[in-house]
């Protein structure tokens, strides 16, 4: 006869869950199976009808079981309690769930158990050891009074902790007991858990629990304290949580990590892992080991989906996390540049910039009325449109989305003040991007147009205004962009300095010199046009002091005479 056995929590999946049973009862383990009530009664029928011919597998009384709730504690109770009664060999009982799947021969668990015949496996640490409970209630959980589901009645649910905080209500502890906390799946001793099942004080006990925020995770890893001859604070199924609390589903490609683990058990198994359940099921038994489960060699690479999970991928914004700004790792996947007002003092610059730096260089992607890509595509990189309207939607991601699909790229663009300017917001506390900025530079255009002075001079008001938000924007202290900021003046004073400087911040330490000077766009009659619009009444204080292009001689410094002996 088996001296262990097997106690079965069932909800969903009972195809799955008969699966396992079978396995276990055909290797001389009992096994009993408690179904939750609400489970669909033509799932339950074809469950006992799969498992019928197997002598030792039996099925408990049935609650309706919620998470969080009592009725828990009140299925493995009558489940465990069948266990002991009927199956007298059984020296460990060992709980799971119907999602469970064997990751070593049970022969193996069987005799690593039989050399602890003493030794209880349940993870047993008081509140203040733990830190892993998720959304609060770790102390609390064993003084307040909790009589409304979290699940089905959140709102009553916080009301009723938050009113009893408020009235310093709070229950006292049993005597002689004191709480502690773990994970759900354990390995009991016969003695341990009768003693904990047969308790002269067993309904004051239960009495109490009842009202314990999650008594799953409190009751038999409390009680066990009281009787348990040697514990060690450990399940031996492997069970990972995420950053929320919620378990992590096991799949087929997770196959060679579960074998990693030499772990007996783990869960939670997702039924349709055809592979996961043909390899652990149906291998058939090899040299025995005697390996210890080992979850923390894994624990690395839980560690990494959990960075991956809550942090992503630099740039790379999940539908799953959208609704949380900033949980990202990084705004953008790498850097890009922004060329604001050089391609008004330059002709054809975007062209001019790709050949030196054998870069794609982009018009403005901004554009009120499309997105300007290079070579004029309608479609760019990761099926980007070049529509207004659909950038529009959302700019950031419009963007986000270009540097991700350029990935090995420098992504560089033009920009302006008559540009849509949302982008701006999110742009500038990016640290991957990289601001060129000619102020005024708009005024070169702009004095070349055959309109009326009034609308000129109103046209440059506006984009002045505009330009002067963005250079607010870009001296806040949220920026993270780096930033050169010009007057126009200033620029066209040493234009081929500042112009390899730029060509070396894109093209990197290789960068040539200079060979070829881009055209500059025409700036004749430029000083005059903005003392005029001085001389109306609008100051462009951005455009800076233009250099005089034809200065006028400088007359001979006067020094002071001196007398020759």
């Amino acid at each position: 006869m088996s001296s262990l056995g097997f106690v079965m929590l069932c909800h969903t999946a009972l195809n799955r869950a008969a699966q396992v049973a079978r396995y276990w009862a055909e290797r001389d383990c009992p096994v009993v199976v408690h179904v939750d009530a609400r489970a669909r009664a033509a799932e339950v029928e074809a469950m006992r009808a799969e498992l019928s011919d197997l002598w030792n597998v039996r099925f408990c009384r049935r609650y309706a079981c919620e998470w969080g709730r009592w009725s828990l504690v009140a299925a493995t109770q009558a489940a465990s309690e069948m266990l002991l009664r009927e199956f007298a060999s059984v020296r460990h009982v060992y709980l799971a769930s119907g999602s469970c799947l064997p990751l070593r021969p049970v022969e193996e668990l069987r005799d690593w158990l039989d050399a602890r015949p003493r030794t209880d496996f349940i993870e047993s640490v008081t509140t203040e050891e733990v830190d892993w409970t998720t959304g609060g209630l770790a102390e609390e959980r064993f003084h307040l009074r909790f009589p409304f589901s979290w699940k089905r009645h959140r709102w009553l649910f916080d009301k009723s902790v938050e009113w009893q905080r408020r009235l310093g209500l709070s229950r006292a502890v049993p005597d002689g007991v004191s709480p502690h906390l773990g994970s759900q799946w354990w390995c009991l001793t016969r003695q341990t858990l009768s003693a904990i099942l047969q308790d002269p004080r067993r309904a004051e006990f239960d009495r109490y629990f009842r009202d314990v925020w999650i008594p799953d995770e409190s009751y038999f890893q409390t009680l066990a304290r009281r009787y348990g001859a040697q514990i060690e604070s450990r399940t031996l199924t492997l069970s990972k949580f995420d950053f929320q609390g919620k378990p992590h589903v096991f799949y087929d490609d997770h196959l060679d990590l579960l074998r990693r683990s030499d772990c007996f058990v783990a869960r939670k198994a997702w039924p349709g892992a055809d592979a996961l359940y043909d390899a652990f099921l149906s291998a058939p038994p090899g040299a025995p080991r005697v390996a210890e489960p080992q979850p923390d060699r894994i624990d690395r690479v839980f560690a990494r989906a959990t960075e991956r999970r809550t942090r992503g991928r630099a740039g790379l914004y999940m539908a799953g996390r959208f609704p949380n700004p900033d949980w990202e790792n990084g705004k953008s996947a790498a850097p890009y540049t922004v060329c604001h007002g050089l391609d008004a003092v330059f002709e054809e610059f975007p062209d001019w910039l790709s050949r030196q730096t054998g870069n794609r260089v982009h018009g403005h992607l901004f554009d009120p009325e499309r997105a300007d890509f290079a070579d004029e595509a309608e479609v760019f990189a990761g099926a980007v449109s070049d529509s207004a309207a659909l950038r529009d939607y959302n700019p950031d991601r419009f963007l986000t989305n270009l540097v991700w699909n350029t990935r090995g790229e420098r992504l560089v663009f033009q920009f302006g003040p008559a540009d849509r300017q949302e982008v701006t917001e999110f742009a500038v506390t990016d640290p991957n991007a990289a601001f060129w900025v000619v102020t005024g530079a708009w005024a070169i255009p702009l004095h070349r147009q055959n309109r009326d002075f009034a609308e000129l001079r109103r046209r440059a008001a506006l984009l002045q205004k505009v330009e002067a938000q963005f250079l607010e924007r870009l001296h806040s202290v949220q920026t993270r962009a780096v930033t050169h900021i010009w007057s126009l003046g200033e620029f066209l004073d040493q234009p081929m300095e500042h112009l390899q400087t730029l060509i070396d911040h894109i093209a990197g330490p290789a960068a040539p010199r200079l060979a070829e000077a881009p055209r500059m766009a025409e700036i004749e009659g430029l000083r005059g046009f903005v003392q005029a619009l001085k001389n109306q009444g609008m100051n462009p204080v951005l455009v800076g002091e233009l250099p005089n292009p034809d200065p006028a001689p400088r007359p001979p410094a006067r020094t002071r005479p001196y007398l020759v002996r």
